[in-house]
């Protein structure tokens, strides 16, 4: 019974990993089409030849290195800066139980509910007046405070079930709460920050409505906004929209996989723990 299970499960599993493969592998394929095969084939019908036409087109039309860089530079700082603070609060509310804690809590609850629509109008009014519109280190901040807000909740209770006696002989062993935060308290977290970082590195990558409102520069653009200049209200170039796509989520997908065992480590010591 056992054995009937497991293959039931790999079945599923293999139809599930195929259904979702499918799209991906259309797109990949309608890439490297010309508009001629795609007119005549559709967009099912498999290229008579392979062609990069598509993805140098829509490469140059964009400047898609120079969207690729602002992506990768906004995900990383995003990633690393959000997990520090995240930390830092974390630290504060969880291992600290600093007064109020539970409306403090309460409040990054709250934060993370609020849909990005609702934060447009004060945000752009700050970058105005502050010089930071149009400008990555806009997109930086403002995505740093959104992330942290979801790590210190979730970090919060992590380090509220940390071992209070690794803390105590830290204590004894003359480190104070700075050294006890970098030396003890971070390391054995390490496998949930990594995880937290390589999330926020992903849902910032993907963000799409803040940037297209505060990046209007070209030079400045992310990935997900530089694939909207593909179609058009009269015209859309269908192999072109494919190559956008198929380049818009390699890098995510690249970036997922060279992290993938981080992930798995991490999520398995959680469940450990």
């Amino acid at each position: 019974m056992t054995a009937i299970r497991r293959g039931s499960v790999l079945a599923a599993l293999a139809v599930l990993a195929v259904v979702m493969l499918v799209p991906f592998a259309i797109v990949a394929m309608n890439a490297v089409k010309t508009p001629a095969d795609y007119s005549s084939g559709g967009p099912l019908a498999l290229p008579e030849s392979i062609h990069f036409d598509a993805l140098r087109a829509f490469w140059d039309r964009v400047d898609f290195g120079q969207k690729l860089w602002n992506s990768a530079l906004i995900s990383a700082s995003v990633a690393f800066f959000a997990v520090v603070l995240s930390v830092l609060n974390a630290y504060a509310l969880g291992i600290g139980r600093v007064k109020g804690r539970l409306w403090i809590m309460v409040l990054f609850l709250v934060a993370n509910t609020l849909p990005q629509e609702q934060l447009v109008y004060p945000l752009y009014y700050l970058a105005k007046e502050t010089g930071l519109y149009d400008t990555r280190l806009s997109m930086i901040i403002i995505f740093t405070a959104i992330q942290s807000a979801f790590g210190t909740y979730l970090l919060s209770s992590v380090f509220g079930t940390f071992p209070r006696e690794l803390l105590e002989a830290a204590q004894l062993d003359g480190a104070g709460r700075w050294r006890t935060l970098w030396r003890v308290v971070v390391p054995m977290s390490m496998p949930t920050l990594t995880v937290l970082m390589v999330f926020f590195f992903i849902w910032t990558w993907n963000e799409f409505f803040l940037p297209l409102i505060f990046l209007i520069s070209n030079e400045n653009q992310t990935v997900p906004v530089a694939l909207g200049v593909t179609a058009g209200d009269k015209y859309m170039d269908a192999t072109m929209q494919s190559a956008a796509s198929l380049l818009g989520i390699l890098p995510a997908i690249v970036f997922f996989l060279i992290f993938q065992r981080t992930l798995t480590r991490g999520i398995t010591v959680g469940a450990i723990k």
